[in-house]
């Protein structure tokens, strides 16, 4: 893992979620995506950090106590099991983040104080919104600060997320470097075919997609990802 945990949001930064979740399919790492409804509470927000985990219970003296003990550039991810009916976060945990030097927070639930979080600036995702707090006290869960649950998938310190408008993704961190790589060289490829397209060279042509219906009426089995890999397309079928 990078030592200086502000270092992933410098590599994310010309990338977007898309490119890394299509490097983890060509390397083979699981694509690990937050349920769909994880949003940016501001369009255009991005974050990128490692992973600082709080189970929320119904106090936010869990949040407290992660932030105490993160790392500029961590990112808050907070698990309140996709609850809906409830805020578990609002202005002033996310005031606390930012004076910790936190690079954002991921709620797996709902926020609240919406026009407060906009003006503090710090990127804020989650799944709802909605204005009252938690009206209920549970006993803090065993390991509070040590994982974090997100649809899914059980995430920790040994992650680091990505947010953009396309969604939240989680990447293993002593994987990112090659992950970033890789994404990047994806990016490019994509922007010279983009380039092609504008000249009027179409998709179609510069992918052979002529020559790939012609070899899968001679193989049905072929695949047009096996063929992209072939002529060295950036796209996925």
């Amino acid at each position: 893992m990078d030592t200086d945990h502000r270092a992933p949001a410098g590599r994310f930064a010309g990338l977007t979620t898309a490119h890394v979740a299509d490097a983890c399919l060509r390397a083979g790492v699981p694509v690990r995506c937050a349920p769909a409804a994880v949003r940016p509470v501001v369009a255009g927000w991005r974050l990128a950090g490692r992973v600082l985990p709080a189970r929320h219970a119904g106090s936010v003296d869990v949040f407290l106590e992660a932030i105490d003990r993160a790392s500029a550039g961590d990112v808050l991810m907070v698990d309140d099991g996709g609850r809906t009916d409830r805020a578990c976060v609002g202005d002033l945990v996310v005031r606390e983040a930012r004076a910790a030097g936190l690079a954002g927070l991921v709620v797996w639930g709902a926020h609240r104080d919406t026009a407060d979080l906009a003006a503090v600036g710090l990127p804020v995702f989650s799944a709802a919104v909605t204005p009252t707090g938690p009206l209920e006290l549970d006993p803090p869960p065993a390991g509070a600060l040590d994982s974090a649950r997100v649809g899914p998938w059980t995430v920790d310190a040994r992650d680091l997320v990505l947010a953009d408008d396309d969604g939240v993704l989680f990447v293993p961190a002593d994987a990112a470097s090659e992950l970033f790589d890789l994404a990047g060289s994806i990016r490019d490829t994509e922007r010279r075919q983009a380039d092609r397209i504008a000249a009027g060279e179409s998709l179609r042509a510069q992918l052979g997609f002529g020559d790939y219906l012609a070899a899968r009426a001679a193989d049905a089995t072929l695949t047009f990802r096996a063929h992209l890999r072939a002529v060295g397309g950036a796209i996925e079928e």
